[in-house]
């Protein structure tokens, strides 16, 4: 079998088509690193940061811990490293949750354990595309029993005007997930495809997949995952409104229907519902904003399997999942505009978590999910 490789054209989010935007005024790896410590400072004890893992050239990645509570929030950023509104959102979410002695976030920080895990892929960063840096050669080392097979289908290696993936390599980190969280590689399973699970061949997918192990071991599950992303530039469906950002909870089919019986060993574990009651909670949030840039609100695409993202495989683990994808930015945006599109998300996100501190999310009417507006795009998805 020849091997598949990432198509270099199309409108994927993530393709050069639609991520040319200006990264002035966002933070590179070593800023990040800066960032943390003067949050965990300033915090006085209330936000613990750690190392996690490291990219595969050796740059750290971490987790930034708030809250003592038994509900556990992970969110991560940054997996695409040309997707970089959600580092800063988290950034500026930490400061907060961390330094604020309010009512409101004591309680949170009393009923939920956040744990953020910003620029999980700061090799991608420092090289602002979407793949990481990393070769198939040093795959077939990490893992012999791969030598001799095909590349995984999300290995990059084209060249066109903007990124030369032919003479530094990487793959798509987010088809890298695999719902067993202690699958080994197998050489019979390369090159695979979307609708397949993905390796953990990559130290990023790696990382986030240990820090999820070891919270369900401390904790006994991970209650909400929340992935940031970015997006092309699309339409409210019907409209001429210009989408600030989409969300999901829907990755994989039902384990319990026909289309999902191929999960149907996670059919105890997978819950849609909660996912959904998520999902309502951040499009209310923006919605009670009042104003376009925050009204602009979609579902991403439906009906997808993609068992190979963080968000499809920690969904059939049992997390209320929550995808954000931001719109595309463009070098005619600027400040105000990409200090509008990080502030969507940190509304959206606080949405979500005062729901789960509160317990109002439990009571959100799940129905009400299937009633955001849809995005004007076909399923040429790039999650």
């Amino acid at each position: 079998m020849s091997p598949v490789y990432a198509a270099p054209n199309g409108t994927n989010p993530g393709t050069p088509d639609n991520q040319q935007y200006s990264i002035s005024g966002f933070i590179g790896h070593s800023e990040l690193s800066k960032k943390l410590n003067q949050i965990e400072k300033s915090s006085q004890g209330e936000v613990n940061v750690e190392v996690a893992g490291y990219s595969n050239q050796g740059r750290e990645i971490y987790t930034a811990t708030v809250g003592s509570g038994d509900k556990v929030i992970l969110i991560q950023s940054e997996i695409h490293g040309n997707e970089k509104t959600g580092t800063a959102a988290l950034l500026n979410m930490l400061k907060q949750l961390g330094s604020n002695n309010s009512a409101e976030y004591q309680k949170i920080r009393e009923e939920v354990t956040i744990v953020a895990m910003p620029m999980i892929n700061p090799d991608a960063t420092e090289l602002n595309r979407r793949g990481n840096d990393l070769s198939w050669s040093e795959v077939e080392e990490d893992f012999p029993q791969l030598q001799g097979s095909a590349p995984s289908w999300n290995y990059y290696t084209y060249t066109n005007q903007y990124w030369d993936y032919a003479s530094n390599p990487g793959f798509d980190v987010n088809r890298d997930f695999n719902p067993d969280l202690n699958y080994t590689p197998k050489a019979e399973d390369f090159p695979g495809d979307s609708s397949m699970p993905g390796w953990y061949i990559t130290p990023e997918a790696q990382t986030v997949r240990d820090v999820y192990k070891n919270l369900m071991t401390e904790f006994g599950q991970v209650d909400v995952f929340v992935d940031l992303h970015h997006q092309g530039e699309y339409y409210v469906e019907g409209t001429d409104d210009k989408v600030t950002l989409s969300i999901s909870g829907d990755f994989v089919p039902d384990p319990s229907s026909e289309e999902g019986s191929k999960y149907s060993q996670y059919s105890d574990t997978y819950n849609e519902e909660l996912s959904k009651q998520l999902n309502v909670a951040a499009y209310d949030a923006l919605q009670d904003r009042g104003n376009s840039p925050f009204d602009n609100i979609t579902l991403y695409p439906q009906n997808l399997d993609l068992p190979g993202t963080a968000l499809g495989s920690f969904a059939l683990n049992g997390s209320g999942t929550v995808l954000f994808e931001v719109t595309g930015q463009t070098q005619s945006y600027g400040q105000k505009k990409i200090g509008q599109l990080v502030e969507a998300v940190e509304t959206g996100v606080y949405g979500i978590i005062k729901g789960v501190a509160t317990g109002d999310v439990y009571e959100i009417n799940p129905d009400e999910y299937d009633e955001i507006p849809l995005t004007d795009r076909d399923q040429d998805y790039g999650l």
